[in-house]
């Protein structure tokens, strides 16, 4: 990976260079509706021109899949070899752990949220149906048309935002709603994929809970062991990060008011959108101790794995 280009800036402050230093992988991240990547000071522009979101490196650390307005496309880690997947509206891509799919959500057969499967390589590839589960089998619906979203708070984008996670082992993908929505008002499952089950590990409003709020933006950590969500709760607490544990079910918040959009590092550490300097920054976030140091300005980060 090259070390920079011309006109990109780097971050200048000292601790944050310091602690870029000791990554060993690239975050990719977007700012201003391009995609960057770095591990320290300098910083490469893969995906420029605005439009872009959501970048997610792929399990061998070799492409970049990515949101341009609403269709999924893919990248090479340098940014070349830009390639549209699928023309269906699409939200929040997620690689399979093979390397062979990627998960991504768009409208369903019921007319709510579904989440689909594509080929990442096969070129004019149907997406296929991984939930809700009754949708597999039927014909697809029409491609949506979606109007870009503009405006709004930063609260206001992520309640409805539709990034989907699928785990290490390949065996379930976290998203927002599915089944959950017929009993509360918002809501996150886990689905399995071999079955088409649902579980709700996170739900606001309705089913006699008065809790208003919403969880949105999952991500595993790399053994599978915890899983991480954006969540907020009206009039309780702002926009913060909450980690489950898949086995026992015991969940904690990390990170401090307003972080969102978390991904992990390792198993002590993660990054994290946060806010600094009066915008928005990646974060490095020590898990246990609760330390943190700014990256880079931006958001919406991404950890390159297997590197």
């Amino acid at each position: 990976m090259p070390a920079g280009r011309s006109g990109v800036s780097a971050v200048g402050n000292s601790a944050a260079v310091d602690s870029a230093r000791a990554l060993k992988t690239l975050v990719a991240y977007v700012r201003d509706g391009s995609v960057f990547v770095s591990r320290g000071k300098a910083e490469v522009r893969v995906a420029g021109g605005r439009g872009w979101s959501r970048p997610r490196w792929s399990p061998d650390g070799e492409l970049i899949a990515a949101l341009k307005g609403s269709q999924l496309w893919t990248m090479k880690a340098d940014g070349t070899g830009k390639r549209r997947v699928t023309s269906r509206a699409a939200s929040g891509p997620s690689w399979a752990p093979d390397g062979e799919s990627i998960a991504f959500s768009s409208v369903s057969c019921s007319g709510g949220p579904g989440v689909y499967a594509i080929s990442a390589t096969e070129r004019g590839a149907v997406p296929e149906v991984l939930f809700p589960s009754y949708c597999r089998g039927e014909q697809l619906p029409p491609e949506p048309v979606v109007a870009a979203k503009t405006g709004g708070s930063v609260k206001e984008r992520l309640r409805v935002d539709d990034a989907v996670a699928w785990s290490p082992d390949g065996s379930k993908v976290a998203f927002r709603g599915g089944d959950c929505e017929s009993v509360y008002d918002s809501c996150l499952s886990v689905g399995d994929v071999a079955s088409g089950g649902e579980r709700t590990v996170a739900a606001y409003g309705g089913g006699g809970l008065e809790n208003a709020g919403f969880a949105v933006v999952p991500s595993w950590r790399g053994d599978g062991g915890r899983l991480a969500w954006t969540a907020y709760e009206r009039g309780k607490r702002a926009l913060h990060v909450v980690e489950y544990d898949t086995v026992s079910g015991v969940r904690r918040d990390v990170g401090v008011a307003q972080d969102r959009e978390f991904a992990y590092l390792d198993e002590s550490r993660g990054v994290v959108t946060g806010s600094f300097k009066g915008g928005s920054w990646v974060m490095i976030v020590d898990l246990d101790g609760g330390g943190r140091v700014a990256f880079h300005r931006g958001s919406q980060p991404s950890v390159q794995p297997g590197k």
